[in-house]
C-alpha cells in the first residue's frame, strides 16, 4: 500500500521554529538597545556623565563577550530548547533589575555608576547564549540550502528589534519614566521564554509536527535519528590551525565594533550632533535597523543561492566582502555629508549592508563544522563583541577629541577591513585536521 500523499509533502514546523527563533531576537534587542535611549533622562538624573554611559554599555559588551564560547557549547552539549529557555529567563530578570539597580543595595555598595555596571555585564552573561543557541538552532533545523537564509531571518530580529525599541521606549520615557521601559522589556522577555520551551525542541526528528517529508528535507541524505547524538570534544586544536576560523574572527571583530556604534550612539549622534528633537530622533534612529531588518535575509537567500551556484567558497565569502564594503563606503559617505537627512540615509545604508553579510558568517560556522556549530559560532561571536567592547568608549572618545566625522571614518576603516579578510575565508574546505 502506498503511503498518503501528504507524508511525501514536507510540513513547515522548521519556519515556525525559525519564528520563534526571530521573537527571541527581538526582545534580545529591544533589552540590549533600550539604555541608549533612557540615557537621555538616565544621565542627568543620576549624575553620570556621557563616559560613563560609554563605560555601563561596554559592561554589558564585556558580559556578552566572555561567555558567547560557554553560552555555545552548552548548546551543543544540551541542546538550544533548554539552553536558550534559561537564558531568557536570566536577562530578563535583570532587565527589570536595571530599573532599581540605582536604588539597590549594590548602589550602597559600588554607587549607581558600579551597579549599572554590575547589572549590564549580567544583562551580557545570559544574552551570550543568544546568537550561538540561533546557530544550533538552525544547523539542527535547516538544510544546508537554507542555512544562510534561516540564521539570517532569526537575525534580522536584531533590526526589528532595534527599530521597534527608540520610539516604543522614548515614548514610554517621556509618560511614564525611563524605569518603566525596563520593567515592560523584562516581562514580555518571560512571555517569549515560555512560549519557546512549549513549542521547541532540540531536533525536528522529536517534534511531533515534522513529518517524514520536512524531515528528509531537513536531513539530506544524512540519517534520520530519533535520538541525540553523542557529544563529541570540541576540536579546539583543528580551530586553531585553520585559517578560515582566524579570519572569519577577525573580520566579525570588525563586523562587531561598526555594528555597535549604531546599536549605542546613533540615537544621542542624531539627536545632539545632527540636532534631531527626542522623539522625532528615536523615530528616525529607527532607520538603520529597518534597513538591518530588510538587507540581512537577502543576504541570508544570496548566499544560499551563490553558494548552491558557484560553492562554497564563493558564495559566502563574495556576499561577505562585498557588503562590508559597500558599509564601509556608505558611512564613509554619510559621515562627510552635511545634510541631515542625506546622511541618515546613507548611514543607514550603511547598516544595511553591514548586516547584509550576516547569513554567509554564521553559515560559514556551520559549512566548517556542524557538530561544534554552536561553539565555533560562539568563538566567532566572541570576537565580534570584543570590538564591541571597545566600540561603545571610543566612539565619544574620537568624538571628543577629533569630530563625529573621524569617529564615524574610524568605523568605515574597520567596516573595509572586514572585507578584506574574506579573502581568506574558505568554509567548504573543513576545518584543517591538526598535526600528529
Amino acid at each position: 500500500m502506498s503511503q498518503p500523499a501528504t507524508e511525501f509533502k514536507p510540513s513547515h514546523t522548521r519556519w515556525t521554529i525559525l519564528a520563534l527563533l526571530l521573537a527571541i531576537s527581538i526582545i534580545t534587542y529591544i533589552d540590549r538597545v533600550n539604555i541608549s535611549v533612557t540615557a537621555r533622562q538616565m544621565i542627568p538624573a543620576l549624575g553620570l556623565t556621557n563616559v560613563q554611559m560609554g563605560q555601563i554599555f561596554s559592561a554589558f559588551v564585556l558580559g556578552y563577550a566572555l561567555f558567547q564560547i560557554p553560552g555555545g557549547r552548552l548548546g551543543d552539549r544540551w541542546g538550544p530548547r533548554t539552553i536558550l529557555t534559561l537564558a531568557v529567563v536570566w536577562w530578563s530578570l535583570f532587565t527589570a533589575m536595571t530599573a532599581l539597580a540605582p536604588a539597590s543595595f549594590l548602589a550602597g555598595v559600588v554607587g549607581i555608576w558600579g551597579s549599572l555596571m554590575i547589572v549590564r555585564f549580567l544583562i551580557g552573561v545570559g544574552e551570550a547564549a543568544a546568537l550561538p543557541n540561533f546557530n544550533r538552532a538552525v544547523a539542527n533545523w535547516c538544510g544546508p540550502h537554507e542555512r544562510g537564509l534561516g540564521i539570517a531571518i532569526t537575525i534580522s530580529g536584531i533590526g526589528v528589534g532595534s527599530a521597534l525599541t527608540p520610539p516604543i521606549t522614548a515614548w514610554i520615557m517621556v509618560n511614564y519614566g525611563w524605569q518603566t521601559a525596563f520593567y515592560w522589556a523584562g516581562g514580555l522577555g518571560m512571555l517569549i521564554a515560555m512560549l519557546w520551551f512549549r513549542f521547541a525542541t532540540d531536533r525536528p526528528e522529536a517534534h511531533p509536527r515534522v513529518n517524514a517529508g520536512e524531515a528528509a528535507l531537513i536531513r539530506g541524505d544524512a540519517p534520520l535519528r530519533n535520538v541525540p547524538e553523542a557529544p563529541t570534544p570540541v576540536p579546539w586544536k583543528a580551530f586553531a590551525q585553520t585559517p578560515s576560523v582566524w579570519w572569519l574572527v577577525l573580520s566579525y571583530t570588525c563586523f562587531g565594533y561598526v555594528a555597535y556604534v549604531y546599536l549605542s550612539w546613533f540615537y544621542l549622534y542624531l539627536v545632539d550632533v545632527r540636532n534631531f528633537s527626542v522623539l522625532r530622533g528615536a523615530f528616525f534612529a529607527a532607520s538603520p535597523f529597518i534597513a538591518m531588518t530588510i538587507f540581512c535575509p537577502i543576504g541570508g537567500w544570496v548566499t544560499d543561492r551563490l553558494s548552491g551556484r558557484f560553492g562554497l567558497n564563493k558564495g559566502r565569502p563574495w556576499v561577505g566582502a562585498w557588503g562590508m564594503a559597500l558599509a564601509a563606503v556608505s558611512i564613509i559617505g554619510g559621515a562627510a555629508i552635511d545634510e541631515p537627512y542625506t546622511a541618515l540615509a546613507l548611514l543607514s545604508l550603511g547598516a544595511g549592508w553591514l548586516y547584509f553579510t550576516i547569513g554567509a558568517f554564521w553559515s560559514s560556522t556551520v559549512d566548517l563544522s556542524k557538530a561544534h556549530a554552536g561553539t565555533l559560532s560562539g568563538v566567532m561571536n566572541t570576537g565580534a563583541n570584543l570590538g564591541g567592547t571597545l566600540s561603545p568608549t571610543l566612539t565619544p572618545w574620537l568624538a571628543n577629541e577629533f569630530g563625529w566625522t573621524v569617529a564615524l571614518g574610524v568605523a568605515a576603516v574597520l567596516a573595509f577591513t572586514g572585507a578584506v579578510c574574506w579573502l581568506g575565508i574558505r568554509p567548504a574546505d573543513g576545518l584543517r585536521r591538526p598535526k600528529r
